[in-house]
């Protein structure tokens, strides 16, 4: 299934209904076409007298996916754990802290679904009109960045073009870095490397790395 707002609307009052004692007010809802971001919930902050108020709640989630009817009201359910703590006001360790883990564990136990911190889409159904517009527009072009360490460890980042000077810059202060080269391609192994825009990588075996250097055309950063 991919979500509408529709749905979401529906199932967000029976949730609240029957999880969160009918406490949330509907939130601004909205859709978006994230890979990795499944669900969202946005607002905005106000401090006074040392309280801090958040307000103006925005409650989006992702239509990349053609989800599975559980899998989606989970992502659903795992924002509006986020909304009940930020509405009513509750102090959590972190973001994923104490409290929600609680919340969390408990609808997962009690109810049977499958609330997660972080949820791995390897496998799941990309939505038809996501294959499509990437047919439309041809084969996607990557920029890669081939890490090796002092200590013989390599890595490779699919980084966002927006942020590669400044990661370049970044790299010229990391003491550890034995070398780095920058790559453009269009091999679709890359497509399921998240897109950085920070120092990470996967790690991979140096015969791998020089296994794909046929489909890694050098790029200068300069």
């Amino acid at each position: 299934m991919i979500v509408t707002i529709d749905w979401m609307e529906e199932w967000f009052k029976r949730f609240d209904q029957e999880y969160f004692g009918g406490k949330l007010p509907l939130p601004e809802l909205g859709l978006t076409r994230a890979k990795t971001r499944l669900g969202q919930l946005a607002f905005k902050r106000s401090s006074r007298w040392g309280r801090t108020k958040l307000y103006d709640f925005k409650l989006s989630m992702s239509t990349y996916y053609d989800m599975t009817d559980k899998q989606a009201k989970s992502v659903l359910l795992h924002e509006m754990i986020h909304y009940i703590i930020g509405y009513t006001g509750l102090k959590d360790t972190a973001p994923h802290g104490v409290v929600f883990r609680g919340m969390m564990d408990s609808l997962n136990r009690k109810h049977g679904w499958d609330i997660r911190v972080m949820t791995s889409t390897k496998g799941w159904k990309v939505s038809e009109n996501v294959v499509a517009r990437k047919k439309a527009a041809g084969p996607q072009t990557y920029l890669i960045l081939a890490v090796e360490l002092k200590d013989g460890k390599h890595f490779l980042s699919r980084v966002s073009p927006r942020f590669a000077r400044s990661l370049e810059r970044q790299l010229l202060t990391v003491s550890e870095l034995s070398s780095h080269n920058w790559y453009t391609t269009q091999e679709s192994y890359f497509a399921d490397f998240p897109q950085v825009r920070s120092l990470r990588g996967r790690r991979i075996t140096k015969a791998d790395f020089e296994k794909l250097r046929n489909v890694l055309t050098p790029f200068d950063m300069g």
